[in-house]
């Protein structure tokens, strides 16, 4: 097995956590919050996608899924377009109210962006440096673990908020 092949079974995974999160929700349920500061299902999924799409175009030197194909304005959100969710006040969290054809319809598409750079790699393509701002360097395949690492703790954690959603509504 090829490590690109490790890397689009992980990535696979979390499209997987993504659905089961977000499917079959509504609006509201995914703007809910189970405290006035915490995160929503919307939220957590719009920054994981947010994130994988700045960081794997990043790598591969493309333009995000989030502007090229103009789900900025789809999402019709008053960020600017560069903005991932990294350090969002409870207030912009409060923003993300979007339904779920939507959030998942941008999901997949940066999935499926995704998938396309991935299945070009080869072994030794994953030590190139793409990141020396660090100390060690950060390479392609660390930068591409971390995504994932990432997106897995936000759909995990988005998971969880629809396990509290769905038992306040007695699902």
């Amino acid at each position: 097995m090829k490590s690109a092949d490790l890397l689009l079974d992980a990535f696979g995974r979390v499209q997987e956590a993504v659905h089961g999160a977000v499917e079959g929700l509504s609006e509201d349920e995914l703007a809910e919050r189970i405290d006035e500061d915490a995160n929503s299902i919307a939220w957590l999924v719009w920054h994981l996608t947010r994130i994988q799409d700045d960081h794997v175009a990043g790598v591969f030197g493309t333009e995000q899924v989030w502007t090229e194909d103009d789900w900025k304005a789809r999402f019709g959100l008053p960020f600017p377009a560069r903005a991932t969710g990294y350090g969002h006040s409870s207030s912009q969290v409060a923003k993300v109210r979007v339904p779920a054809e939507l959030l998942l319809g941008y999901y997949d598409a940066v999935h499926a962006r995704s998938l396309e750079h991935l299945g070009t790699l080869t072994n030794a393509d994953l030590d190139r440096v793409v990141d020396d701002a660090w100390d060690p360097p950060v390479t392609l395949g660390v930068r591409l673990v971390s995504v994932i690492a990432e997106d897995n703790e936000h759909a995990g954690q988005a998971a969880y908020v629809r396990g509290v959603v769905e038992r306040r509504e007695g699902v």
